[in-house]
């Protein structure tokens, strides 16, 4: 039996979560290893929440947020894009790779995308075997 990843996604409620929505309604095939979580923004991602999400048992956390120039709330986007170089630090210094973090750019509009995301951080996750907050190595 080959491992299955468990992911948590902090999807922006305007973009990133309604592209997983689309990709239900479209039908597009992705596996079932993300459980995602609806934020107003992908700003509003604080390194707690990305830092609990591993403590919990998440194998790799995805941060979804709306293009640049897209945002609802103007520049939360940009705040996480300068965020993520915290996040890897705070993961390496965890005794996690930073591969584990994903942050990705989906709109509303594109439900394919989501699902070749999720396809693509899975096989990834899968290569990379079980954080090790779940026996990794």
């Amino acid at each position: 039996m080959s491992f299955s990843p468990n992911i948590v996604g902090f999807a922006c409620q305007w973009c990133t979560y309604a592209g997983a929505d689309l990709a239900g309604n479209l039908r597009a095939k992705y596996p079932p290893t993300v459980k995602l979580i609806k934020v107003p923004c992908s700003g509003r991602v604080e390194p707690e929440h990305v830092l609990e999400a591993f403590a919990n048992g998440a194998d790799g956390v995805l941060i979804g947020g709306c293009h640049f120039g897209d945002c609802h709330y103007k520049t939360g986007n940009y705040k996480t894009s300068r965020r993520i170089a915290i996040y890897e630090k705070l993961l390496k210094d965890s005794g996690f790779e930073a591969d584990r973090l994903r942050l990705e750019w989906i709109s509303g509009a594109e439900g394919y995308r989501f699902a070749e995301v999720i396809e693509e951080f899975t096989k990834q996750l899968q290569e990379m075997g079980p954080s090790p907050m779940n026996g990794g190595v």
